[in-house]
């Protein structure tokens, strides 16, 4: 049975997601993975995985982050995404009180997704997403459980092709996967590679 046009593109795409999934297991031993099951009608073809950040034993392997990575794939190509790939990208995380206090936090979140992706992918276009902060706080018979800030950040972007069509997906996921652990308050995987760090102004700087 022959295969759909562009099945053995995406199979590729897939196997570079899958390599960088891999590749930031040996650098976070924090980090797991699961597949899921993608959605149906943004694209003919479609992959999701979600993550999940966990804590220390000294902390009980508590959950602190999760994220879901979404690739999409149309072989004729969508004029909305500038291409034939789409890639959607979801995290969560509860932030450090001091953190939360920053008036800009929102800003700084979407901050962190803008540097990763410059840092670690080959280049991206049309970006566009939400940051959302909320945080909760008990009255009455509550008022004595802690404040706690939940973080989200909801984004997608078209990956920028290189020479054969790669979409290099594995530096994507890195990009994700590095905001994930930033939110949930990690430190740089790598000794004498600086953390991502808040900055007071959101830089606007998109790779074409």
């Amino acid at each position: 049975m022959p295969n759909q046009p562009g099945e053995e593109e995406f199979r590729r795409a897939t196997d570079e997601l899958q390599a960088g999934l891999a590749a930031e297991l040996q650098l976070r031993p924090e980090l797991t993975f699961d597949t899921e099951p993608p959605p149906r009608r943004l694209a003919p073809f479609a992959s999701a995985v979600a993550a999940t950040v966990t804590a220390g034993a000294a902390e009980g392997d508590a959950e602190i982050g999760w994220g879901k990575f979404v690739l999409l794939f149309d072989p004729a190509g969508q004029s909305a995404w500038g291409g034939k790939y789409r890639i959607i990208g979801y995290v969560r995380a509860e932030l450090e009180p001091e953190m939360a206090a920053d008036p800009l936090i929102n800003e700084v979140g979407w901050t962190w997704l803008i540097e990763a992706l410059d840092a670690r992918s080959s280049g991206y276009r049309k970006i566009s997403g939400t940051v959302t902060t909320v945080v909760t706080q008990g009255f009455g018979a509550k008022q004595d459980e802690p404040t706690s800030t939940g973080f989200e950040l909801r984004a997608s972007w078209s990956p920028v092709l290189s020479e054969g069509s790669s979409a290099e997906l594995d530096g994507h996921v890195a990009a994700w996967c590095d905001v994930i652990c930033t939110a949930a308050g990690l430190p740089p995987p790598v000794p004498g590679v600086a953390a991502l760090r808040p900055q007071r102004q959101q830089r606007r700087r998109q790779r074409q």
